[in-house]
């Protein structure tokens, strides 16, 4: 499609978000919804109230063939400095009531929901099972997207089924034995173009204290190793086979190392982090010299976490 006939569908587009209510922005800057604080503008920025609302507009968007982007908490994102050129669609606020107990441990989540916030609610239940989730800074629908996971634990292991919408505007849902988790990847790695809407979790019951205490343990080891006072998007690197990224990082020396405003953390080898006003160009060559040094020195080839748009 052409860039005038593209501008004319966004246009379009939005003009049928103003009749659906669904609140809409043109060249929104990318910068405000990634913990990065890095992207250019989007073309469209669409926050829609229902994941039905979300859907409609997503099919209404690829009938007139605009690409479109489906963002959680931006917590694992580094957008162009062009920006998007498309639609981005958020679930923030198409949470409705927000997570559900249902029955034996049993929880509905809508995907839009915060995984700080789910684990909170989570421990108020007395529920178990997703204390390594505290502190993660992203939405339930991508971390399930990436199979986040931290200190041992995996959203994958307590996942039971995932609803959604595929490409052809069709409601689905996938069982746990069929989402195909593994290290940092699911189902949903291969079929980007589906949009995660709600997640049923199985926990088991617990002490509420017990489990407030276990995340705020692991919240405050978060706040102790990495370098939470900057803008990153997590880690960087996946973990390699049999060794780690932040330790074959820090063997090289690379700690404290700059391209622009991007700098490898001097907190933790594994972050690279918006030091001063890092740009989408910055970051992309530091990660590509680190890769490069670190496959000079060790022989290992880092594979970025990360996801570049």
């Amino acid at each position: 499609m052409e860039r005038e006939d593209q501008m004319d569908a966004i246009q379009e587009l939005k003009e049928s978000c103003r009749r659906e209510d669904c609140p809409a922005w043109e060249a929104e800057p990318m910068s405000r919804h990634t913990t990065f604080r890095i992207g250019g503008p989007a073309d469209l920025f669409l926050r829609p109230r229902t994941a039905r609302q979300a859907a409609q507009i997503t099919a209404l968007a690829r009938q007139m063939g605009i690409p479109m982007l489906f963002l959680g908490r931006g917590s694992n994102l580094l957008v162009s400095d062009e920006g998007f050129r498309g639609a981005v669609i958020t679930l923030e606020d198409a949470v409705g009531e927000g997570p559900q107990t249902l029955k034996d441990g049993l929880v509905s989540c809508p995907a839009g929901v915060s995984l700080t916030a789910l684990c909170r609610f989570a421990a108020g239940q007395g529920l178990s099972g997703l204390e390594f989730a505290y502190g993660i800074p992203g939405s339930l629908g991508g971390g399930v997207f990436m199979n986040a996971g931290a200190y041992g634990g995996e959203l994958g292991q307590v996942v039971g089924r995932v609803r959604f919408w595929d490409p052809q505007g069709g409601e689905r849902t996938l069982e746990r034995a069929d989402l195909a988790f593994s290290y940092r990847h699911s189902w949903f790695s291969e079929h980007a173009d589906c949009l995660i809407t709600e997640v049923e979790l199985t926990l088991f019951p617990g002490n509420p204290d017990s489990i407030t205490s276990r995340m705020e343990e692991h919240l405050r080891a978060r706040r102790e190793k990495q370098p939470l006072d900057y803008p990153s998007a997590g880690s960087t690197f996946k973990r390699p086979a049999r060794a780690y990224a932040s330790q074959l990082i820090d063997s090289c020396g690379l700690k404290g190392l700059r391209v622009g405003g991007a700098m490898v953390s001097e907190k933790h080898a594994g972050f690279l982090i918006n030091y001063d006003h890092a740009t989408c160009a910055d970051v992309k060559a530091l990660v590509e010299q680190v890769r490069r040094i670190v496959l000079e020195r060790t022989g290992y080839l880092l594979e970025c976490e990360i996801k570049f748009v």
